[in-house]
């Protein structure tokens, strides 16, 4: 079987040159700032855009062959590659960023929606700039939503299949025919939910600018922020709820929103999925506003208030900080460290493991038990009152598996290009979990400028490897995956 190059070619072409567009909608702030950096997002759009017309128009393509799944691969993983390499270049010629590894690496950062930084002032940067950062993340997040509803569980990813039959317009037999549909009316939520958080957070005191870039950045699970010291510059009880609401939001699975929209809620609440999501939520955060009431000087709304953000921001993968959840205790930063194994739910902006996996491995536990018990019995394994199918289950298992593999191997690696051991299991645990912040050097108040230029680039890989469900970049360094046959 061979690849159909030039199709791939020209689909990253078209990448490429909405990456382009996208830059040019930058200009506006550059301009109404008076800003010198306009300049340089111009020159940066023009180039983004010549490659991608380059790639589309200059490539002939037999449009008679249909892209295979092998050929989806090299589109999910280069499409990220295409698009960070390119959305470097506006924090290159603007000098915002001069070196190219922490371009790239705040590039990789923001479409893979981590929100892990390099930089020490942000407060200091062009808007213009401060608004493509935060619209990478958008993109990201946008992007990351039709892959995970719609791509990957054709590619069979990551077990992903749960959710596709609940997916609106969408099922299993007649997927490829409706995933334009379905991304539109997906795509179509985003920009409801983040033009709502924008009019929410306006009022709430922020400027637009402030409140623009960080509607676009919470919704895309992202957390970057146009201040040093990220939410809790604003020491406002409304705007840190409306966030958290925000942030709950979006690491909720899409579909359900799309249900919630069209008062269809009691599809909502039947969701096991959901129900661990917000119930876990709110049980962790009662526990754990209770330990920092009794640690810090917090009155008991604030304590709950911090524990909650907290917490909603590392379980959806946010990574926004209202407060140094590293400074209130060493079991607390234990429990928040553990919480970035979680991750939300599945077809959402969100990063991380997902729930649906931590359920369908508790559940199979169980069940194993039980098995032993009456090895004769066929006791099958459910999700959502529906059976999973065994192909899924050890889907599942592999994920896990190969996970804390990641996370072990990549801590040890980290360690040996120079980092302190507790900052290397914080720099790998958020890196491949999309969160931001981490513990040790890279914790809530710090960043990753210290970090060696070859951990930046590995942790960059990280982000990449997490984002696309491990499998979809893993695969390509196996030998059967490039074998003709």
């Amino acid at each position: 079987m061979k690849f159909n190059f030039r199709l791939i070619f020209r689909l990253l072409g078209i990448l490429i040159l909405f990456n382009g567009l996208f830059m040019a909608t930058c200009l506006p702030f550059s301009f109404y700032y008076n800003e010198e950096s306009a300049f340089s997002i111009l020159a940066s759009a023009c180039i983004t855009i010549i490659l991608g017309m380059a790639l589309v128009f200059l490539v002939r393509v037999n449009m008679d062959r249909e892209l295979t799944k092998r050929d989806g691969y090299l589109i999910v993983t280069f499409g990220w590659l295409a698009m960070s390499f390119t959305g470097a270049i506006p924090y290159l010629l603007s000098g915002a960023i001069p070196e190219f590894t922490d371009a790239f690496f705040e590039t990789m950062s923001g479409y893979t929606t981590t929100g892990a930084s390099i930089l020490t002032d942000i407060e200091s940067l062009p808007r213009g700039i401060l608004f493509w950062r935060s619209l990478t993340q958008w993109i990201g997040g946008m992007g990351i939503i039709v892959l995970t509803v719609a791509i990957l569980p054709i590619l069979g990813i990551g077990g992903m299949q749960l959710f596709v039959a609940e997916a609106p317009g969408i099922s299993p037999d007649k997927l490829k025919p409706r995933i334009r549909e379905t991304a539109i009316r997906l795509w179509m939520i985003y920009l409801i939910l983040t033009g709502s958080e924008l009019v929410l957070l306006k009022l709430g005191g922020m400027s637009f600018f402030d409140s623009i870039n960080h509607a676009l950045t919470t919704m895309a699970t992202g957390g970057f922020s146009t201040k040093n010291a990220s939410i809790a510059h604003f020491n406002s009880p409304y705007i840190h709820y409306v966030i958290i609401i925000f942030m709950f939001l979006a690491g909720t699975n899409f579909t359900l929103t799309y249900f919630g929209l069209h008062g269809q809620v009691k599809k909502i609440w039947k969701n096991e999925e959901f129900r661990f999501y917000s119930i876990s939520i709110l049980i962790i955060s009662i526990f754990a506003g209770i330990a920092v009431f009794q640690v810090t000087d917090y009155g008991i709304e604030s304590a709950f208030r911090n524990s909650l953000f907290s917490i909603v921001s590392i379980v959806s993968t946010t990574g926004y900080v209202t407060a140094d959840y590293t400074s209130w205790n060493a079991h607390l930063t234990m429990f928040f460290f553990m919480l970035m194994f979680i991750g939300a739910s599945a077809g959402s902006t969100a990063g991380g493991v997902k729930i649906v996996r931590h359920v369908i491995l508790f559940k199979n536990s169980l069940l194993e038990l039980k098995r032993l018990i009456h090895p004769n019995a066929v006791i099958p394994l459910r999700f959502n009152h529906k059976p999973v199918t065994k192909d899924i289950t050890f889907n599942v298992m592999a994920f896990m598996i190969i996970y804390i593999m990641v996370f072990a191997i990549g801590s040890i690696i980290m360690s040996y290009l120079g980092v302190d051991f507790t900052t290397a299991l914080g720099s790998v645990a958020t890196s491949i979990g999309n969160i931001g912040p981490g513990v040790g050097s890279v914790g809530p108040v710090n960043n990753f400028a210290h970090v060696p230029p070859g951990g930046k680039w590995f942790l960059s890989f990280l982000m990449l490897l997490g984002r696309l469900e491990l499998f979809t970049v893993l695969i390509l360094f196996t030998p059967y995956f490039w074998r003709r046959y």
